[in-house]
């Protein structure tokens, strides 16, 4: 279908400007946080993941959005790394992991056999032995997560599509299936069973209470994440000094050792940021593109790679503890003035209240600046932006935008120049697995890349198979259109991502591009319509609410074909961000 004469003409200028104005990283953000390696080895592999990782077999059945559970398979393997002399943090440690390892001790007195099985197992620990502890019980937390449940002990993942640390252990599983058949472990954890129990009972309140007061803090409800999943699995037979957090694709799974009920809180909670904060971030990433001067700063800072080479990695941090430093217990009691104190006392009670409340900042402010001196450099600045957020009604995902967008870069660039790095830094207990982009996220990179056949021949599958989300297989579809000149395909395609999608991005600038389409084609009245529903939609960024409400000052205008690449209409998010892959 073809438009004839002057619409002819309209619509294939329309075509041509509209190709500069697609977000392509509005839905790319697994090539952010989710794909990225730890320590890849150059920025190419960090741009984009090589290897797939499959959901870990705790996943793969349906559950709500945020869980606190056990696992047979991390007790197995747990029960082995004690067995062969895994005693860190023992005398610490709740009482049933002495408990459970008097029963395996009693178990392998009475036969030879189990015996022979935990040597086997244990030479194999011994080679695969790393430097640093907490890498070292790393990879077998990692193979724990993707197998199944005894007896089978089999990955739900194979060779390439296991985690990088967790396939360098795999081998273990047969002589760990043959340790847990002899030595009975599934009788013992069914004895120890209401032990274990009884500690997430213990536990769910103080998960509860740290989930809902950060929802309080950020203005935001728990369990809105659409698909993805925060899992908290306690295991008491590993040390408690160790808080082990991990994603898999859009999953983040904490790995926590609790005693009589309490687990290091603080350190789950910096992971839930990361799983709150970090797809907001990553969504945005395009846009914090003007950052990247930041990561010049911190090249000599004792950082990871991940933070000193990602620029969205290194803000997610930064805010993370910009908010743990404003809400963090400083120690300090605050004087509350009396209610009915009298009106001779109300000066000196005064003085004692802002002397306390002062105090209580200086601590607060000395947690900043060390995150500023190890490399964390923009904590500062959010530590400020959280200030003025709490005074505000507005939740987190509607102030994001604001705190982004309108920091003073050369400013901060100057304010953070002159930072002593300290020596040392601490660590992130967040550890990430590659995956390789496949389906719609496939389908999102061949388009930034101008395949469009290749996009178009993913989304349309993902419609066909019904193996992905139909709202954005039409967003990809209607945008592949836009390339291929196809006015009345791109329209239908935007219309149906309207009426399938709850992605206030997608339905914004949907909106967008269809009020952009009914101007070209003269449409006045409906093409406000779509820019007032654009609004109405509020996906929170800077972006989309200019170019909404420049499409209702004025109509559309097709840039000029020598400006058309430079036109300030665009989205920031056309063009491909430094971090994507390309």
């Amino acid at each position: 279908m073809q438009f004839h004469g002057q619409q002819s003409a309209k619509s294939h200028r329309l075509l041509s400007a509209l190709l500069t104005l697609v977000p392509f990283a509005l839905l790319i953000s697994l090539s952010g946080p989710y794909v990225r390696a730890q320590a890849p080895s150059d920025p190419q592999s960090a741009a984009g993941g090589a290897t797939q990782v499959k959901a870990p077999a705790l996943l793969n059945s349906p559950g709500p959005d945020i869980t606190l559970q056990n696992s047979e398979a991390l007790f197995d393997i747990a029960v082995a790394l004690n067995a062969c002399g895994y005693d860190q943090g023992l005398a610490a440690s709740d009482p049933v992991r002495l408990q459970v390892r008097e029963q395996v001790n009693q178990a392998l007195q009475g036969s030879a056999e189990a015996r022979d099985a935990r040597e086997q197992l244990c030479t194999f620990i011994e080679q695969h032995r790393l430097s640093g502890s907490g890498v070292d019980l790393a990879q077998y937390i990692s193979l724990a997560l993707f197998i199944s449940p005894p007896p089978d002990l089999e990955p739900s993942a194979e060779g390439a599509d296991l985690p990088p640390d967790a396939s360098g252990v795999e081998h273990m599983l047969p002589e760990l299936r043959r340790f847990s058949q002899l030595a009975g472990l599934h009788v013992i954890w069914v004895q120890v069973r209401p032990e274990y129990d009884k500690q997430l009972v213990q536990l769910h309140d103080s998960l509860t209470k740290m989930i809902s007061d950060n929802g309080i803090y950020l203005k935001t409800a728990a369990g809105t994440s659409a698909g993805r999943r925060f899992l908290v699995v306690v295991e008491p037979l590993l040390d408690p000094a160790q808080t082990n957090a991990r994603v898999y694709g859009s999953d983040y799974v904490v790995v926590a050792s609790p005693v009589n009920g309490v687990i290091h809180m603080r350190e789950v909670r910096h992971a839930y940021l990361h799983y709150q904060i970090e797809p907001l971030l990553y969504a945005r990433a395009a846009a914090l593109d003007r950052f990247l001067p930041f990561l010049k700063t911190v090249r000599d800072a004792p950082l990871d790679y991940t933070y000193r080479s990602d620029i969205v990695a290194l803000v997610v941090e930064c805010m993370i503890r910009a908010i743990e430093a404003r809400t963090m217990d400083t120690g300090v009691a605050i004087y509350k003035i009396p209610a009915d104190i009298r009106r001779s006392d109300l000066e000196e009670a005064t003085r004692q209240h802002n002397a306390s409340v002062e105090a209580a900042e200086m601590v607060r402010r000395r947690t900043v600046q060390q995150s500023m001196m190890e490399g964390y450099v923009l904590t500062e600045y959010f530590y400020y932006a959280f200030a003025a957020f709490e005074r505000q009604p507005q939740s987190f995902k509607e102030s994001i935008g604001e705190m982004v967008y309108g920091m003073d870069v050369s400013s901060q660039l100057n304010h953070v120049k002159g930072i002593t790095f300290t020596q040392q830094s601490s660590s992130d207990i967040v550890h990430r697995a590659p995956k390789e982009l496949r389906g719609l996220d496939l389908a999102e990179v061949k388009l930034m890349k101008g395949d469009t056949d290749g996009a178009g021949a993913l989304a349309q599958q993902s419609v066909v198979d019904k193996s992905g989300d139909p709202a954005r297989a039409n967003f990809i579809l209607a945008r592949v259109a836009i390339m291929h000149r196809d006015v009345p395909v791109a329209q239908h395609d935007f219309e149906e991502t309207i009426r399938l999608s709850k992605d206030p991005r997608m339905l914004a600038w949907s909106h967008i591009y269809l009020g952009r389409i009914y101007d070209i084609q003269d449409q006045r009245d409906q093409a406000v319509n779509e820019y007032r529903a654009a609004l109405t939609v509020r996906d929170g960024q800077a972006d989309t609410r200019l170019a909404a409400e420049k499409g209702l000052k004025q109509p559309y205008a097709v840039p000029k074909p020598e400006h058309s690449e430079g036109d300030d209409d665009a989205a920031p998010e056309a063009q491909p961000s430094a971090g994507s892959p390309n």
